[in-house]
Protein backbone atom coordinates (compact mmCIF):
# COMPACT_ATOMS: atom_id res chain seq x y z
CA UNK A 1 0.00 0.00 0.00
CA UNK A 2 2.66 2.53 1.03
CA UNK A 3 5.70 1.14 -0.80
CA UNK A 4 5.58 3.50 -3.78
CA UNK A 5 5.17 6.57 -1.55
CA UNK A 6 8.31 5.74 0.44
CA UNK A 7 10.13 4.46 -2.70
CA UNK A 8 10.42 0.93 -1.35
CA UNK A 9 10.56 -2.31 -3.31
CA UNK A 10 8.85 -4.32 -0.58
CA UNK A 11 7.40 -3.92 2.91
CA UNK A 12 10.39 -3.74 5.26
CA UNK A 13 8.84 -4.73 8.57
CA UNK A 14 7.04 -8.00 7.90
CA UNK A 15 7.50 -10.70 10.55
CA UNK A 16 7.77 -13.50 7.99
CA UNK A 17 11.13 -15.14 7.31
CA UNK A 18 13.56 -13.61 4.84
CA UNK A 19 17.29 -14.29 5.08
CA UNK A 20 18.05 -10.88 3.54
CA UNK A 21 16.31 -9.10 6.42
CA UNK A 22 18.28 -10.94 9.11
CA UNK A 23 20.01 -8.38 11.31
CA UNK A 24 23.28 -9.57 12.93
CA UNK A 25 22.91 -8.10 16.39
CA UNK A 26 25.48 -9.05 19.02
CA UNK A 27 22.99 -11.36 20.75
CA UNK A 28 21.90 -13.05 17.52
CA UNK A 29 25.45 -13.58 16.27
CA UNK A 30 26.55 -15.08 19.59
CA UNK A 31 23.58 -17.47 19.52
CA UNK A 32 24.24 -18.37 15.89
CA UNK A 33 27.88 -19.17 16.67
CA UNK A 34 26.91 -21.45 19.56
CA UNK A 35 24.29 -23.29 17.53
CA UNK A 36 26.68 -23.82 14.61
CA UNK A 37 29.23 -25.19 17.08
CA UNK A 38 26.65 -27.67 18.41
CA UNK A 39 25.65 -28.87 14.95
CA UNK A 40 29.08 -28.99 13.31
CA UNK A 41 30.53 -30.86 16.30
CA UNK A 42 27.61 -33.31 16.33
CA UNK A 43 26.36 -32.48 19.81
CA UNK A 44 23.14 -34.23 20.76
CA UNK A 45 21.09 -31.14 21.52
CA UNK A 46 21.15 -27.37 22.03
CA UNK A 47 18.74 -24.76 23.37
CA UNK A 48 17.85 -21.34 22.01
CA UNK A 49 15.67 -19.43 24.46
CA UNK A 50 14.29 -15.93 24.80
CA UNK A 51 11.19 -13.84 25.26
CA UNK A 52 8.46 -13.52 22.61
CA UNK A 53 9.29 -11.49 19.53
CA UNK A 54 13.09 -11.60 19.65
CA UNK A 55 13.51 -13.39 16.31
CA UNK A 56 14.32 -16.92 17.53
CA UNK A 57 12.56 -18.60 14.61
CA UNK A 58 14.27 -16.26 12.13
CA UNK A 59 17.62 -17.14 13.69
CA UNK A 60 16.85 -20.86 13.46
CA UNK A 61 16.01 -20.54 9.76
CA UNK A 62 19.15 -18.48 9.19
CA UNK A 63 21.16 -21.26 10.81
CA UNK A 64 19.67 -23.86 8.48
CA UNK A 65 20.40 -21.69 5.45
CA UNK A 66 24.06 -21.33 6.48
CA UNK A 67 24.81 -24.98 7.26
CA UNK A 68 26.82 -26.92 4.68
CA UNK A 69 25.04 -29.56 2.58
CA UNK A 70 26.40 -32.45 4.65
CA UNK A 71 24.02 -31.42 7.41
CA UNK A 72 20.82 -32.93 6.12
CA UNK A 73 17.98 -33.51 6.35
CA UNK A 74 17.25 -30.18 8.01
CA UNK A 75 13.77 -30.10 9.46
CA UNK A 76 12.13 -27.15 11.21
CA UNK A 77 9.18 -28.35 13.28
CA UNK A 78 6.62 -26.31 15.14
CA UNK A 79 5.28 -28.87 17.57
CA UNK A 80 1.72 -28.28 18.67
CA UNK A 81 0.78 -29.74 22.05
CA UNK A 82 0.72 -33.27 20.73
CA UNK A 83 0.58 -36.29 23.03
CA UNK A 84 4.01 -37.79 23.58
CA UNK A 85 3.26 -40.89 21.50
CA UNK A 86 2.50 -38.70 18.47
CA UNK A 87 5.78 -36.78 18.40
CA UNK A 88 7.91 -39.25 16.48
CA UNK A 89 5.15 -40.06 13.93
CA UNK A 90 4.78 -36.31 13.40
CA UNK A 91 8.53 -36.02 12.90
CA UNK A 92 8.43 -38.80 10.31
CA UNK A 93 5.64 -37.04 8.44
CA UNK A 94 7.81 -33.92 8.23
CA UNK A 95 10.62 -36.08 6.86
CA UNK A 96 8.29 -37.25 4.11
CA UNK A 97 7.81 -40.66 5.71
CA UNK A 98 4.04 -40.97 5.86
CA UNK A 99 2.32 -44.09 7.21
CA UNK A 100 1.81 -46.93 4.74
CA UNK A 101 -1.88 -47.14 5.65
CA UNK A 102 -4.51 -44.89 7.15
CA UNK A 103 -4.38 -46.88 10.38
CA UNK A 104 -2.61 -45.25 13.35
CA UNK A 105 1.10 -46.01 13.33
CA UNK A 106 2.33 -48.25 16.14
CA UNK A 107 4.75 -46.22 18.34
CA UNK A 108 7.43 -48.91 18.27
CA UNK A 109 7.19 -49.12 14.47
CA UNK A 110 7.64 -45.34 14.24
CA UNK A 111 10.76 -45.43 16.43
CA UNK A 112 12.21 -48.30 14.37
CA UNK A 113 11.49 -46.50 11.09
CA UNK A 114 13.16 -43.32 12.31
CA UNK A 115 16.17 -45.25 13.58
CA UNK A 116 16.64 -46.96 10.21
CA UNK A 117 16.27 -43.68 8.36
CA UNK A 118 18.89 -41.98 10.53
CA UNK A 119 21.34 -44.87 10.24
CA UNK A 120 21.18 -44.76 6.45
CA UNK A 121 21.62 -40.99 6.55
CA UNK A 122 24.71 -41.15 8.79
CA UNK A 123 26.33 -43.89 6.71
CA UNK A 124 25.81 -41.72 3.64
CA UNK A 125 28.00 -39.07 5.29
CA UNK A 126 25.22 -36.77 6.46
CA UNK A 127 24.09 -35.49 9.85
CA UNK A 128 20.46 -34.68 10.55
CA UNK A 129 19.36 -31.41 12.18
CA UNK A 130 15.97 -31.19 13.85
CA UNK A 131 14.83 -27.76 15.02
CA UNK A 132 11.85 -27.94 17.34
CA UNK A 133 10.14 -24.55 17.65
CA UNK A 134 7.78 -23.59 20.50
CA UNK A 135 9.48 -26.33 22.51
CA UNK A 136 8.39 -24.66 25.77
CA UNK A 137 4.92 -26.12 25.07
CA UNK A 138 6.28 -29.63 25.54
CA UNK A 139 6.23 -29.54 29.33
CA UNK A 140 4.88 -33.10 29.76
CA UNK A 141 7.68 -35.30 31.18
CA UNK A 142 6.75 -38.02 28.66
CA UNK A 143 7.30 -35.56 25.80
CA UNK A 144 10.67 -34.54 27.21
CA UNK A 145 11.57 -38.22 27.54
CA UNK A 146 10.70 -38.71 23.86
CA UNK A 147 13.05 -35.85 22.94
CA UNK A 148 15.77 -37.42 25.07
CA UNK A 149 15.25 -40.65 23.16
CA UNK A 150 16.14 -38.86 19.92
CA UNK A 151 19.60 -38.02 21.27
CA UNK A 152 20.32 -41.74 21.76
CA UNK A 153 20.40 -42.54 18.06
CA UNK A 154 23.93 -43.17 16.82
CA UNK A 155 25.59 -45.15 14.04
CA UNK A 156 29.16 -46.46 13.99
CA UNK A 157 30.08 -44.29 16.97
CA UNK A 158 28.59 -41.09 15.52
CA UNK A 159 25.47 -39.34 16.75
CA UNK A 160 22.83 -39.38 14.03
CA UNK A 161 21.33 -35.97 14.72
CA UNK A 162 21.50 -32.67 16.54
CA UNK A 163 18.24 -31.48 18.05
CA UNK A 164 17.82 -27.75 18.65
CA UNK A 165 15.06 -26.76 21.06
CA UNK A 166 13.75 -23.26 20.42
CA UNK A 167 11.31 -21.66 22.82
CA UNK A 168 10.41 -18.99 25.30
CA UNK A 169 12.63 -18.41 28.32
CA UNK A 170 10.84 -20.93 30.62
CA UNK A 171 12.12 -23.68 28.31
CA UNK A 172 15.59 -23.53 29.91
CA UNK A 173 14.55 -24.18 33.55
CA UNK A 174 12.01 -26.77 32.34
CA UNK A 175 14.79 -28.78 30.68
CA UNK A 176 17.07 -28.30 33.69
CA UNK A 177 14.43 -29.99 35.85
CA UNK A 178 14.70 -33.05 33.59
CA UNK A 179 18.27 -34.35 34.08
CA UNK A 180 18.00 -37.07 31.44
CA UNK A 181 17.54 -34.48 28.69
CA UNK A 182 19.55 -31.67 30.28
CA UNK A 183 22.71 -33.80 30.30
CA UNK A 184 22.48 -34.07 26.49
CA UNK A 185 22.42 -30.30 25.92
CA UNK A 186 25.68 -29.22 24.32
CA UNK A 187 25.07 -25.46 24.41
CA UNK A 188 22.45 -23.08 25.77
CA UNK A 189 21.88 -19.63 24.33
CA UNK A 190 19.55 -16.86 25.44
CA UNK A 191 18.59 -14.06 23.05
CA UNK A 192 18.01 -10.54 24.35
CA UNK A 193 16.42 -7.32 23.11
CA UNK A 194 18.31 -4.79 21.01
CA UNK A 195 20.27 -1.94 22.54
CA UNK A 196 19.37 1.64 21.49
CA UNK A 197 22.13 1.63 18.85
CA UNK A 198 21.06 -1.80 17.58
CA UNK A 199 17.45 -0.64 17.34
CA UNK A 200 18.45 2.25 15.08
CA UNK A 201 20.73 0.03 13.00
CA UNK A 202 18.02 -2.62 12.71
CA UNK A 203 15.47 -0.15 11.34
CA UNK A 204 18.02 1.28 8.90
CA UNK A 205 19.06 -2.20 7.77
CA UNK A 206 15.48 -3.25 7.07
CA UNK A 207 14.74 -0.08 5.13
CA UNK A 208 17.90 -0.43 3.02
CA UNK A 209 17.11 -4.06 2.17
CA UNK A 210 13.61 -2.94 1.16
CA UNK A 211 15.11 -0.41 -1.25
CA UNK A 212 15.12 2.86 0.71
CA UNK A 213 17.85 5.33 -0.23
CA UNK A 214 16.81 8.29 1.90
CA UNK A 215 16.05 9.09 5.52
CA UNK A 216 12.56 8.09 6.69
CA UNK A 217 12.86 8.03 10.50
CA UNK A 218 14.49 10.97 12.25
CA UNK A 219 17.09 10.23 14.94
CA UNK A 220 14.65 11.29 17.66
CA UNK A 221 12.04 8.90 16.28
CA UNK A 222 14.47 6.01 16.55
CA UNK A 223 15.30 6.91 20.13
CA UNK A 224 11.61 7.05 21.05
CA UNK A 225 11.03 3.81 19.17
CA UNK A 226 13.53 2.05 21.43
CA UNK A 227 11.94 3.48 24.56
CA UNK A 228 8.47 2.32 23.54
CA UNK A 229 9.45 -1.14 22.32
CA UNK A 230 12.32 -1.83 24.74
CA UNK A 231 14.27 -3.10 21.75
CA UNK A 232 11.92 -6.00 20.98
CA UNK A 233 12.14 -6.70 17.20
CA UNK A 234 8.52 -7.78 16.78
CA UNK A 235 7.28 -4.64 18.52
CA UNK A 236 9.66 -2.52 16.44
CA UNK A 237 8.28 -4.10 13.26
CA UNK A 238 4.69 -3.42 14.26
CA UNK A 239 5.24 0.20 15.23
CA UNK A 240 7.43 1.00 12.19
CA UNK A 241 4.94 -0.59 9.80
CA UNK A 242 2.12 1.50 11.27
CA UNK A 243 4.31 4.62 11.13
CA UNK A 244 4.96 4.09 7.42
CA UNK A 245 1.25 3.58 6.82
CA UNK A 246 0.19 6.71 8.73
CA UNK A 247 3.02 8.71 7.18
CA UNK A 248 1.78 7.73 3.74
CA UNK A 249 -1.84 8.56 4.63
CA UNK A 250 -0.89 11.96 6.04
CA UNK A 251 1.73 12.68 3.36
CA UNK A 252 4.57 13.00 5.86
CA UNK A 253 8.10 12.83 4.47
CA UNK A 254 10.09 12.38 7.70
CA UNK A 255 8.72 10.50 10.72
CA UNK A 256 9.75 12.13 13.99
CA UNK A 257 9.46 11.30 17.70
CA UNK A 258 6.03 12.93 18.38
CA UNK A 259 4.53 10.96 15.49
CA UNK A 260 5.94 7.70 16.84
CA UNK A 261 4.50 8.59 20.24
CA UNK A 262 1.10 9.42 18.77
CA UNK A 263 0.91 6.25 16.68
CA UNK A 264 1.88 4.14 19.67
CA UNK A 265 -0.79 5.70 21.88
CA UNK A 266 -3.57 5.53 19.28
CA UNK A 267 -2.93 2.26 17.50
CA UNK A 268 -0.74 0.08 19.70
CA UNK A 269 -1.45 0.82 23.35
CA UNK A 270 -4.70 -0.05 25.04
CA UNK A 271 -5.60 2.96 27.14
CA UNK A 272 -8.35 2.34 29.77
CA UNK A 273 -11.21 4.81 29.81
Amino acid sequence: MYEAYWKLKTRPFENTYSEAFYYPSESAQAALLKLRYAVENRRGAAILGGACGLGKSLLARTLMAQLPDQFSPKVHLVFPKLPAESLIPYLLLNLGQGPATSAPRDPSEAVWQLEQLLQENTRAGHHAVFIIDDAHLLSDPRSLETLRLLTNFETDGKLDLTMILVGQTPLIPAVERFPGLESRIGVKSLMRCFTPDETASYVTHRLRVAGSEGEIFAAGALERLFELTRGNPREINRLCDLALLIGYAEEIRLIDAPQIESIHEELVSVVPE
